[in-house]
């Protein structure tokens, strides 16, 4: 068991209403941690029910206003706090105006947080919410990712593929996030988790089941993302926060995923579980020899951490919490 980092006080969420930022509240209350969740509207209780509700929420979460357009929002929040998790990006694909909706408020963002996080003088430990999407978006598919590998932002521009803005943004604000923290000495830990796949407790359906269920919704300009992808829970993806918040010896970057595969197999899967629904198996423009593409959560295990969950047991939570909360069908529309 590695070393631990003192973290007393208490820690703060950003993002805090999302897919990821409130799983990993829930989590943290059952650790026995204190939580300031930060969203941009604490009376908004349609959007934050989810959190208040928590088991220990009424001891030990408390709701803070602050918006990533903001400077010195997040100065009150952090005041005090020993860890920030920074897990808020804007997700806006159809973005008609990229570079001023997406881009930059998501660069600004981060450094309104690192600013406040550095004023604070009380955080000891900065943990990034990243995305694979600021690794492998290269000319030329390599057979395997690792940490040292950043997307190239010139090819994702030019291109303008499926998400292109949001993997933009997501480097080039990581990487301005790693310029600030160097030059005024903020330990900061960046978790590159791939497609996070797994049950959910937000009401809203998060963007990336939007990609992770495409076979099921239909939602083909997806399924380029889908084609040899890599997947993560949503358990093990918030376990992994808060064990990189913990361990001291944890530097630097971090990929978070446990299972390489590809369109194909997933569809074959999502067929024999899930028959009710239209799975296609054919894909126009996709080859059916492709190989799964590998990314590497090395450096991760070797410090210790541990994967729970199947590919299996991250679609049959992200659709029963889908069903429950009635955002897909039950079977597929000309079957039922």
């Amino acid at each position: 068991m590695s070393s631990a980092c003192e973290m007393n006080g208490p820690v703060a969420v950003t993002g805090a209403a999302g897919y990821v930022g409130s799983w990993l509240i829930m989590r943290l209350l059952e650790k026995g941690y204190t939580v300031r969740a930060t969203v941009r509207d604490p009376t908004n209780l349609k959007k934050t029910k989810h959190l208040l509700d928590l088991p220990e929420a009424s001891e030990r979460l408390t709701l803070w206003k602050a918006d990533l357009d903001d400077e010195g929002s997040f100065d009150d929040a952090f005041d005090g706090c020993t860890g920030v998790f920074h897990v808020a990006t804007p997700m806006d694909f159809e973005s008609t105006d990229p570079e001023n909706e997406v881009i930059k408020p998501t660069i600004n963002g981060v450094l309104n947080v690192m600013k406040s996080c550095k004023k604070a003088q009380t955080v000891k430990r900065v943990v990034f919410t990243s995305s694979a999407g600021t690794v492998d978006i290269q000319e030329h598919q390599q057979p395997q990712y690792d940490e040292t590998w950043w997307s190239n932002v010139e090819f994702c521009r030019r291109t303008k593929m499926t998400a292109w803005m949001y993997f933009v943004s997501k480097t080039l604000a990581e990487q301005a996030a790693w310029e600030f923290a160097k030059e005024n000495n903020v330990d900061f830990i960046s978790i590159i988790p791939t497609l996070v796949v797994g049950p959910f407790i937000m009401s809203s359906m998060p963007p990336s089941m939007l990609t992770a269920l495409a076979l099921i919704l239909g939602n083909e300009p997806h399924y380029s993302i889908l084609k040899q992808c890599q997947l993560i829970h949503l358990d093990d993806l918030c376990m992994a926060h808060i064990f990189l918040l913990e361990d001291s010896k944890a530097n630097g970057r971090y990929i978070c995923s446990s299972k390489d595969t590809t369109i194909f197999e997933l569809a074959k899967m999502l067929k024999e579980k899930y028959p009710e629904y239209n799975i296609p198996t054919n894909f126009k423009g996709i080859d059916d020899s492709i190989k799964p593409v590998h990314f590497s959560s090395k450096k991760l295990t070797d410090l210790g951490f541990e994967f729970k969950y199947s590919m299996e047991d991250m679609f049959d939570g992200a659709i029963s919490s889908c069903r429950e909360k009635n955002l897909i069908p039950l079977a597929s529309i000309d079957q039922a």
